[in-house]
């Protein structure tokens, strides 16, 4: 039983600290959402996948 609760604890403890993460983020959004800004994922020069842009045009990524 006292396994249960240090889990629990646990659990909410991680739950709050990426609650406060996403709550201090401007918009609640997390950096790097752009596959495109890390060229050991985007290998083949392919466009992002969130937003469609190529990976020259990094700096502007947005989800419109």
């Amino acid at each position: 039983m006292e396994l249960i609760f240090i889990t629990i604890f646990f659990l909410g403890f991680a739950i709050l600290g990426i609650s406060i993460k996403i709550w201090g983020k401007k918009d609640g959004e997390f950096s790097g959402t752009c596959a495109s800004q890390n060229p050991m994922l985007n290998k083949n020069n392919e466009p992002c996948g969130f937003c469609g842009k190529p990976p020259e045009e990094f700096q502007d990524c947005t989800s419109e």
